[in-house]
């Protein structure tokens, strides 16, 4: 799949989960069940113990109905073993050039992070696909407005207090996508097993994409 195939995937679900835990034993499940609520696309983090295990784990039982991603990957190093191990995109919590040049290099999708409109320049001209604005909830959906007006080429996701209170207004302030993490991949419900409320939050999460876009 090509980097623009990617970003096309990424921008059509308009939800990224951030899936982030103590204990990797339950993740893919995490992941499937994320899936089965419509969110397709998710980034396991590198906080997460054994991450790369996760993510080849999950590549191979889920295939392509879900485009996986590797989170809080803060060198090249790290990027690459991701990708070797099945990783379709990056995610970074701050602008490495150098993991944007490794993943141009692969045709993969980079989403490094960003906080003040000198470091969203800075990203967007060193390559990224799109720019992680983290965290959001400090700064909120004005700043994404404010941002559309200077910098419309460039595509912003916030991330960092989404929640569905919320999403929507930073959707209508200029969001292309939405990062999600705790709101949706419930700690609570990870630890339980209890892996059907994870996929009823999805399609919650799913459903306000939906009602913004009028489909």
């Amino acid at each position: 799949m090509s980097r623009e195939q990617q970003l096309q995937r990424v921008t059509d679900c308009g939800i990224v989960a951030v899936v982030r835990f103590t204990d990797p034993g339950p993740l893919v499940e995490v992941v499937r069940a994320l899936a089965d609520g419509g969110v397709t696309v998710a980034e396991v983090t590198f906080t997460v113990p054994n991450a790369v295990e996760v993510i080849r784990e999950a590549r191979r039982q889920l295939g392509d109905r879900v485009l996986l991603g590797a989170g809080t990957v803060l060198d090249p190093e790290t990027a690459r073993a991701a990708l070797l191990a099945g990783a379709e995109f990056v995610v970074a919590p701050s602008v490495n050039v150098e993991v944007i040049k490794l993943c141009r290099r692969y045709d993969k999708l980079v989403m490094p992070g960003a906080f003040t409109p000198t470091e969203i320049v800075a990203a967007w001209e060193a390559g990224a696909d799109v720019v992680k604005v983290f965290p959001a909830d400090v700064l909120g959906p004005a700043f994404f407005r404010a941002m559309k007006g200077p910098l419309p080429q460039v595509k912003l996701m916030p991330t960092g207090g989404v929640d569905l209170a919320t999403a929507a207004e930073f959707l209508r302030a200029g969001a292309v996508c939405l990062g999600v993490g705790g709101q949706l991949v419930d700690p609570k419900a990870v630890a339980t097993g209890d892996f059907a409320r994870i996929t009823q939050l999805a399609k919650q999460y799913v459903e306000v994409v939906r009602q913004y876009r009028g489909k």
